[in-house]
């Protein structure tokens, strides 16, 4: 796993690679190859964010790590996890829709073996915490009913769980569309 900060988890086939610059792999570059596949979960939400910095998460960090693994591991797979509601067009007025939109299409043209998943509302496994405050609100409000939520609207909400059995079936060959939906997620975890 590469990320900023350790997640405090131990396994033995859990290896924590520690990383500040999503924009540059090159001081990690020889920590790289030899991975059959890379689970892309790093973003942020666009509320409050210029375009500006919002592309530089969300273009910028995804596509460097892509080349950098890829390069290394050209028959990688690559999960993208984008969101419900991105503009593959990339023309959307919203500005967080288009520039997934950009994201997705660049993943996709760059390996056959990149994938895009597009969860819309996710319920979050207990224990495991938002890291801004209103979304920890919402879920305080919301993860109570997602019993109800999956009865009435089951193509808008999923859970991380779900969500990780998905790309794992993902991975595993299971799942032959590049790009998951919602409902494509909740189907593929085999739940």
């Amino acid at each position: 796993m590469i990320g900023r900060s350790a997640t405090g988890r131990t396994h033995p086939k859990l290896r924590e690679i520690r990383h500040d610059d999503f924009a540059d792999f090159s001081r990690i570059q020889a920590e790289l190859p030899g991975y059959d596949a890379c689970l892309f979960c790093l973003g942020s939400s666009a509320v409050g964010m210029s375009e500006t910095d919002y592309r530089a998460i969300t273009y910028d960090y995804t596509l460097a790590a892509a080349h950098a693994l890829l390069d290394h591991s050209p028959d990688l797979v690559f999960c993208y996890v984008s969101g419900a509601g991105t503009d593959s067009t990339a023309t959307s007025r919203m500005m967080w829709a288009r520039v997934k939109g950009e994201t997705e299409n660049a993943l996709l043209a760059l390996s056959a073996r990149t994938y895009m998943l597009r969860p819309a509302f996710i319920v979050l496994l207990p224990g495991t915490r938002a890291k801004t405050n209103a979304y920890v609100a919402l879920y305080r409000v919301v993860t109570p009913l997602y019993p109800l939520l999956r009865r009435i609207i089951p193509d808008h909400v999923t859970t991380s769980l779900r969500l990780g059995k998905a790309m794992l079936a993902v991975i595993h060959g299971e799942v032959r569309e590049r790009v998951l939906d919602n409902a494509g997620i909740n189907a593929a975890d085999g739940s």
